[in-house]
């Protein structure tokens, strides 16, 4: 009970420092509505459950021994965050686009889930964090896989209340963020967030 209740202090506290995750949401919410915003966060939670069970089952062990490993992945998690960044600065929205046809609204989210999934699955810290991070936590003797896919399950509940929490705030107000200008605007401050996650990525070391 005591390693419980010390992971869903230490949890809660990390789900609630804002970072990549929370900007990528926010921008998702005020650009384009909360139902985007919704699969945007599914894809970021869901990365989150992803990397639990790879590190479970020994994938984050991989990332914390093998240098190459560490790094290709640091490296394209780097390319897709500079990449949406500099799309962002170059060419902001001018209007939100809505479409009447089904199958549009599927790519729509089907887009902002693989956003989210990608942004989290190409951050090679987020393993290095569980698989440094998690091992605290289970029992002597438990199973490592399941844990570990409990503990991450966990950290996606958490994660998810967490963003229902921001994107419904971010529905008061988010007529004035879909204006034109302040569209623009968003989108080049975004875009200058994601280039500046992607330097730091770049550059971080274990």
């Amino acid at each position: 009970m005591t390693l419980i209740v010390s992971f869903l202090f230490a949890i809660i506290i990390l789900t609630l420092t804002p970072g990549f995750d929370t900007a990528l949401v926010l921008r998702s919410a005020a650009a384009q509505g909360w139902q985007r915003a919704s699969a945007t966060a599914l894809g970021v939670t869901l990365g989150c459950l992803v990397w639990g069970v790879a590190v479970g089952l020994g994938l984050g062990v991989l990332l914390l021994a093998s240098e190459m490993a560490y790094n290709l992945l640091k490296w394209i998690g780097a390319a897709w965050l500079l990449y949406l960044g500099v799309k962002l600065l170059l060419t902001p929205r001018s209007e939100v686009a809505y479409t009447s046809g089904s199958e549009n609204r599927e790519q729509g989210y089907l887009s902002c889930f693989s956003r989210g999934l990608l942004g989290n699955l190409l951050n090679p810290k987020v393993g290095v964090f569980y698989v440094t991070f998690l091992p605290q936590f289970i029992p002597a003797g438990a199973s490592v896989a399941l844990w570990c896919t409990l503990m991450a399950l966990t950290h996606m509940i958490i994660g998810l209340m967490w963003n229902a929490v921001l994107i419904g705030g971010s529905h008061y107000f988010a007529g004035h963020l879909r204006r034109p200008a302040v569209l623009r605007v968003m989108d080049r401050l975004t875009g200058c967030v994601f280039i500046g996650f992607a330097a730091k990525l770049a550059l971080s070391r274990r």
